[in-house]
């Protein structure tokens, strides 16, 4: 922001006090403050339904007085009951005092028939609901200081509520918010939208909008106020991933054309299947792109199954072909390993360059981790800066300093929104020019998202499965019920004696972490809003959550898994471990393999046929439909069963079943838009953060999203720095300065 920019104020310079609560909040400048926008509005004359009110939520309701009573308790001390009515539900307002005589103000205020803002926390006492102490705001009267007319209009309008913290209720944060507003001049408020823009949709000024939503007349100026808020949001957000586009259009990157008869011709004359017609297409593209001289950005999203890995196989060929390297980076070591074996796999001897039996046109496939032993890593390194590893696959230790490559020519990203945009550019900045990249998410993303949240790329879609792959049943078996969980592990049984294997997926590794701790020791998000008590007849206990450890002992006593192999795979063990476990699974030897979510994404074992996942209520939709693609990948059926105590009515049971009724991504991903908070789809969530988006919603403002991307691609095209446009720069810089530019590399 501008230093002479008002809203840069540090609202210490207000009131200590004021700042100190409104700091609770998150707001520490006069900016923060006005963007603090109102949750909902209030009508002094209809009265709000109390009857959604629920014990322990902080509540601001407009109501009547019925009545009210004061009266000693002893001591000199006084009591003051008040019951107010929203014309249905009724509810108590209770005052104590050390002396009777300091509550006789109040009786006179709340006086039956007055209507007013009440604000508390809610409780229960002798099974009627209370507000203890809560505050007071009264519509007109002779407590207002206004004149008669003055209160009638003022009581008329929209009254804005206020998402805050108690000991600072929304009455408080909006006087706060007039003595921010009120002095505002238009010159001194610099504006992101541009003119030219605010008068083609006769938009309100920046300044002009934050009064229609904070100070409204009526309904009609605060929705006016709104749109033009989500404009700007909308148009802020888009600017920049217009101007990251322009910015990596305007680099040189190496072309890599195909070469006839080279190593992609090799692989495309052995592959044992036909290509998908959406692999062919997409393949053309990428190709296409490949061949320019210009840094290809394209993203390539797919149902679980739609054969990504091969498409960007052959990406990585094409480049290897035309002299360069390509890497591709995994957010896990258990994913690097499997990518790296199925690459191998595919290759075959096309994967033993300068080794006795490889093919003339052979290069190799170098697998970098973190814990690889010494002996290996230095290997791998000096294949990757050779050139003789024409792929090298990797986590986050590609990204060290001591990793350097010939000529790399193509960045693969595997699951996007596990890296923020440091880790891309680490890896991008090792090559001599920037590199292509390809980013594969195999979590479908609705359209408004991917225009949201990967604006600055090409967007491709694999939606056929290859033919062979049979279907997935899922059921969702309640975690309460004896008869179908021992059914459960039954039907493991079936599955194992007829040569399949089973996934048995927990959230936690142990069962020694506190219960309420919302991520396992392998980075896993769990849904908090899941009610962890659900299923318990104490709604004070918590449900202890299914620990890898303990499952795995609890199947290896049951007598209808006798005999049958179990082992475990987490996070904590060491790369020979998970490999041995691993193995152990695909081969039969251990055909049980309890996990944590390690196994979510990548893992490709054509003899899984059951995924039972413990706890599924505690996994978001998008989660459970990865763990759900791993089976059924190979030509018989899969089963994916749901075990939960989610108890019917509730949000997790209904996550569950509309799980359980289809198996298409791109509908499952919008529900679980429409079911998530923004933040947790833009990634905000995974640090402890909020969503950037204050008003903007990706599922319900596509239209104003499409709008925006329209103008700043404009903009960029007259200006791709945006330099004449300040007001614009600095909401850019201050809306997704540090951390938070990192939702913008996440899906």
């Amino acid at each position: 922001m501008l230093a002479s920019d008002p809203l840069d104020v540090p609202l210490t310079r207000l009131n200590a006090r004021t700042a100190k609560a409104l700091g609770k909040l998150g707001l520490t400048t006069s900016g923060d403050l006005l963007r603090h926008y109102p949750r909902r509005y209030a009508e002094p004359g209809t009265l709000t339904d109390m009857a959604s009110l629920r014990v322990g939520e902080h509540v601001t309701v407009v109501a009547e007085v019925v009545r009210t009573s004061l009266r000693p308790t002893g001591q000199g001390r006084g009591l003051l009951q008040s019951t107010i009515t929203d014309g249905r539900s009724r509810i108590e307002l209770t005052f104590f005092a050390s002396h009777v005589k300091k509550l006789e103000w109040r009786q006179g205020q709340l006086r039956p028939g007055r209507r007013g803002l009440f604000t508390g926390e809610v409780s229960v006492y002798r099974d009627t609901l209370q507000l203890m102490h809560p505050e007071c705001r009264l519509f007109g009267g002779d407590d207002d200081a206004q004149d008669e007319d003055e209160a009638l209009v003022e009581a008329g309008r929209p009254i804005p509520v206020y998402p805050a913290v108690a000991g600072f209720e929304s009455w408080k944060i909006a006087q706060a918010v007039r003595t921010v507003l009120d002095p505002l001049r238009e010159e001194e408020v610099p504006d992101p939208v541009p003119p030219h823009l605010r008068e083609r949709d006769a938009l309100p000024t920046l300044v002009e909008a934050l009064r229609l939503v904070h100070v409204p007349h009526d309904e009609a100026d605060w929705q006016r106020g709104r749109a033009r808020l989500r404009y700007e949001e909308a148009l802020v957000l888009q600017a920049e991933l217009a101007r990251r586009r322009a910015r990596v259009a305007r680099e040189e990157a190496v072309a890599r054309p195909p070469l006839t008869g080279g190593l992609l011709d090799a692989f495309d004359a052995r592959l044992p299947f036909t290509l998908t017609t959406g692999q062919r297409t997409v393949g053309d593209e990428v190709a296409g792109e490949l061949a320019a001289p210009r840094p290809m950005q394209r993203l390539l999203q797919g149902e679980v199954g739609s054969g990504k890995t091969v498409v960007a196989l052959r990406a990585m060929l094409q480049v290897v072909d035309a002299g360069g390297q390509a890497a591709l980076l995994a957010p896990t070591e258990v994913l690097a390993a499997q990518h790296a074996r199925t690459l191998r796999g595919l290759l075959g001897d096309l994967a033993e360059g300068g080794f006795l039996g490889g093919a003339a046109l052979a290069t190799r496939v170098a697998l970098l981790t973190g814990s690889l032993p010494t002996a290996a890593r230095r290997a791998a390194m000096l294949d990757a800066a050779s050139g003789a590893a024409g792929i090298v696959v990797g986590t986050h230790a590609l990204l060290s300093q001591d990793v350097q490559f010939a000529d790399l020519g193509l960045v693969v990203v595997d699951e996007q929104h596990r890296f923020g945009v440091e880790q891309r550019d680490a890896l991008r900045a090792k090559a001599g020019r920037t590199p292509h990249t390809l980013v594969m998410t195999a979590t479908p993303i609705p359209r408004t998202v991917a225009m949201t949240v990967f604006g600055d790329l090409e967007t491709s879609v694999l939606s056929e499965v290859p033919a062979g792959r049979q279907g997935i049943t899922t059921h969702a078996v309640p975690a309460d019920n004896p008869r179908w969980t021992d059914r459960t592990w039954q039907r493991v049984r079936e599955e194992v004696d007829g040569g399949g294997r089973a996934y048995v997926v927990c959230p936690r590794i142990d069962g020694d972490a506190p219960a309420g701790d919302a991520a396992d020791e392998d980075g896993t998000d769990l849904v908090l809003e899941a009610d962890p008590t659900v299923g318990s007849p104490d709604p004070g206990a918590r449900r202890p959550l299914r620990a890898v450890l303990d499952v795995a002992a609890e199947l290896r006593a049951r007598e209808d898994l006798a005999g049958v192999g179990i082992g475990v795979l987490h996070g904590r063990l060491s790369p020979e471990e998970k490999d041995r476990a691993f193995a152990a699974f695909a081969s039969g030897e251990a055909p049980v393999l309890v996990s944590t979510t390690v196994v979510e994404v990548g893992v490709d074992v054509p003899d899984a046929t059951v995924m039972v996942v413990l706890d599924a209520d505690r996994f978001g939709i998008s989660q459970l439909h990865q763990l759900r693609g791993r089976v059924g990948r190979g030509t018989r059926p899969g089963l994916c069963l749901l075990v939960s105590a989610a108890q019917p009515g509730t949000d997790a049971h209904a996550r569950l079943e509309t799980l359980a009724a289809t198996t298409d991504g791109f509908e499952l991903a919008a529900l679980d838009l429409e079911l998530r908070h923004e933040g947790d789809v833009l990634g905000a969530a995974q640090h402890g953060r909020g969503s950037s988006l204050r008003l903007l919603r990706v599922t319900r403002d596509a239209d104003v999203i499409a709008r925006a991307r329209t103008d700043a691609r404009a903009l960029v095209e007259q200006d791709p720095d945006l330099g004449g446009w300040p007001a614009l720069q600095g909401a850019i810089e201050a809306s997704l300065a540090g951390e938070r530019e990192e939702f913008l590399d996440r899906a």
